[in-house]
């Protein structure tokens, strides 16, 4: 049975707090995982959530701030230590390939994995399957970042009353789903589009086109909210959103199920953040982030 959910690990900006752990987000699809922005004290936040080194399947960071990638040499590390044995695909931006480095070999061990680097230079898609494209958008932050976006590619739906109307059943509704027709009946005429669910990954980044192009249709949009909007200002300084701001995008380009994180330690009441959110006109699925917490993504239409 397919899973699609994502796995918070932790929701802390900059510094972990008694209640927060720095940044980690997983993503199971169908078979696959993807680690999103593993700061530090990931490893441990995987075993409080049941996530073993063997569900890892990508690791995507966004930039090289601690916060968001300080846990990539314990991951690493407990990957080749339970010796997973299928390949991983790390992404991260080019101009930090240093900092990677580092990391990855920041002591010794052994190496039993194959860990493939595919670093990110700029807007594009950075991997296609049949389960999903993966794409990057550049984003707005002090040091470059990138956003994440996976789609999965649109299906059909069979219609069992047109279907009965051109009186297809049994076998014949398998032929006509691989070969596009039979006889004079055209897939298109006995089926409708599927579309594919879609989901997005916006951390530390100032409101720029790439957040909106990330966001746009998104089954779920994690993305973070470090400010309040009566902080404004730092957040335009620092490079980062408001919880208004990431309602508005959300409002704006039509996301389905809003996840709020990447919370600063200077407050301390979460409900504020789904307030603003709904007040900049939000209307759908909301979710404010706590570390261990598993949101499903939601249901096709």
């Amino acid at each position: 049975m397919s899973v699609r959910e994502l796995v918070v690990l932790g929701t802390a900006s900059q510094v972990p707090t008694r209640h927060r752990n720095h940044n980690g987000y997983l993503l199971r699809w169908d078979g696959e995982g993807l680690l999103f922005d593993p700061g530090e004290g990931t490893q441990r936040q995987m075993l409080r959530a049941g996530v073993a080194a063997h569900d890892l399947h990508r690791i995507c960071v966004t930039h090289f701030h601690g916060d968001h990638s300080l846990g990539l040499a314990g991951v690493i590390q407990r990957i080749n230590l339970d010796r997973v044995p299928h390949e991983i695909t790390a992404h991260y931006p080019r101009s930090g390939r240093h900092f990677f480095e580092r990391l990855r070999y920041a002591t010794a061990y052994r190496e039993t994995v194959q860990l493939t680097e595919a670093p990110v230079a700029a807007d594009g898609v950075l991997a296609a399957s049949k389960a999903y494209t993966l794409e990057a958008r550049k984003l707005a932050h002090p040091v470059e970042s990138y956003g994440y976006r996976l789609v999965e590619p649109d299906g059909r739906r069979m219609l069992p009353e047109r279907l009965a109307s051109y009186g297809i059943k049994g076998p014949d509704v398998g032929r006509i789903q691989r070969e596009g027709a039979l006889g004079d009946v055209a897939l298109e005429d006995v089926s409708e589009v599927r579309r594919g669910q879609r989901f997005a990954f916006v951390m530390d980044t100032r409101l720029c086109e790439g957040v909106y192009a990330l966001a746009e249709k998104a089954d779920m949009l994690v993305i973070e909210s470090t400010f309040l909007d009566a902080d404004i200002e730092l957040a335009v300084e620092y490079g980062h959103l408001t919880a208004g701001q990431a309602g508005g995008v959300a409002r704006d380009t039509g996301v389905r199920h809003l996840v709020l994180t990447h919370f600063s330690q200077r407050y301390s009441e979460p409900d504020e953040f789904e307030r603003e959110a709904r007040a900049a006109g939000f209307e759908g699925e909301l979710t404010v982030a706590h570390d261990l917490l598993r949101v499903p993504l939601p249901k096709r239409r």
